[in-house]
């Protein structure tokens, strides 16, 4: 197959930190590719991938710090129908602004939720266009807006080979970790609250936005005292191993309807169990009680904490290679392409080539 994958704007693909759609994106494309696809991206010119770029702009728009995204994001939006013809399917991650051009796409497109329903007009603004073809990162995510047209769920996959199994996590200097993205809605602050009523040392490798500025400077920053509550910013993904690996535990509490949750992944692939709160995806992603634990609120999710050690780190490490791998990732999408594609062909097909068609199936 020929596939235009289109990938937001906001970051290089991969990213160089934080990223789950754009790391999301690289892997679909070098493992398409290996599976003899002939893939292009629309991405920015400093993404790094085996396959071929088509870049609307020279850098990403974070790093640009430009006051006119939205224009960048119709450059996007053109080069993907300028060159649409050339495809078999078009594999939309970069949400609303691809959509309203719909009409002009010379192929079929799928469009991959990223994110949470959690904004009463972006909700209203899918719905214009509830009748094209969505693939859903979770069954919940659905929750969010139930109107539109999902083709099918496709969990989130990672490259399970570049995340070095540990069979125990550090035992002279234990520590739990928080990871990806300080904000409200990421649970930051009950993390650090979980940390504090436990005892246990906290380590925060996560960025900050501008948007979450304020959260940051009156509810984190006051309890990073670089002995307990520790902070060191945004890490790679060498650094994000050896912080993950060597955990006793990812705390992931969550305080908005999590559409995936990367980190957990990442985190089991590493043998380290997860702490959650039961919010969006968390069920579908973590095993409660094999793989970590899930509580409703954050003072039931604290009484866990004292058993977190006797969750089994091979047990977490199958778990994710069985479910939320590359592979399995890819073989999904594929199945979802070659599903799409053919539709059209049934599509123009006459009356009577329907009935011949039925009356062969039937035989």
């Amino acid at each position: 197959m020929k596939i235009l994958q289109v990938a937001p704007l906001w970051e290089d693909v991969p990213p160089k930190t934080y990223g789950g759609t754009e790391l999301v994106v690289h892997i679909l494309c070098e493992e398409l590719t290996k599976r003899g696809h002939d893939v292009t991206l629309i991405a920015s010119k400093t993404s790094e991938t085996s396959v071929k770029i088509e870049a609307p702009i020279s850098k990403n728009l974070r790093e640009m710090n430009s006051i006119m995204p939205g224009f960048y994001e119709d450059l996007s939006a053109a080069r993907a129908i300028e060159m649409s013809v050339d495809f078999d399917i078009i594999h939309n991650h970069a949400g609303l602004p691809l959509l309203p051009y719909h009409g002009l796409i010379k192929a079929p497109m799928v469009t991959t939720l990223h994110g949470a329903f959690i904004l009463n007009e972006e909700i209203e603004a899918y719905k214009y266009f509830k009748n094209l073809s969505y693939v859903s990162i979770s069954d919940s995510q659905r929750d969010g807006n139930p109107d539109l047209n999902y083709v099918s769920t496709v969990y989130n996959g990672i490259v399970v080979g570049n995340f070095e199994f540990q069979a125990k996590p550090n035992l002279k200097d234990p520590y739990l970790t928080f990871l990806g993205r300080i904000s409200p809605e990421k649970g930051t602050h009950l993390a650090i609250k979980l940390a504090k009523q436990t005892g246990w040392k906290l380590i925060i490798a996560a960025k900050v936005d501008k948007v979450d500025r304020q959260y940051y400077e009156e509810e984190i920053k006051p309890h990073i005292d670089n002995n307990q509550i520790v902070y060191i910013g945004e890490i790679g993904h060498k650094a994000k191993v050896e912080l993950l690996k060597n955990a006793h535990a990812l705390v992931h509490a969550v305080t908005w309807p999590e559409p995936f949750g990367l980190t957990m992944a990442e985190s089991m692939a590493c043998g380290t169990p997860v702490l959650a709160l039961s919010m969006g995806s968390i069920p579908e992603v973590i095993k409660d009680k094999e793989t970590g634990f899930i509580e409703e609120n954050i003072d039931e999710l604290i009484k866990r904490v004292k058993d977190i050690n006797k969750i089994d780190r091979y047990t977490c490490r199958s778990y994710l290679e069985d479910n939320f791998s590359d592979k399995r990732m890819v073989e999904n999408y594929v199945k979802t392409y070659k599903k799409l594609i053919e539709v059209p062909k049934i599509s123009i097909m006459t009356t009577s080539q329907r009935s011949k068609l039925k009356s062969n199936v039937n035989k």
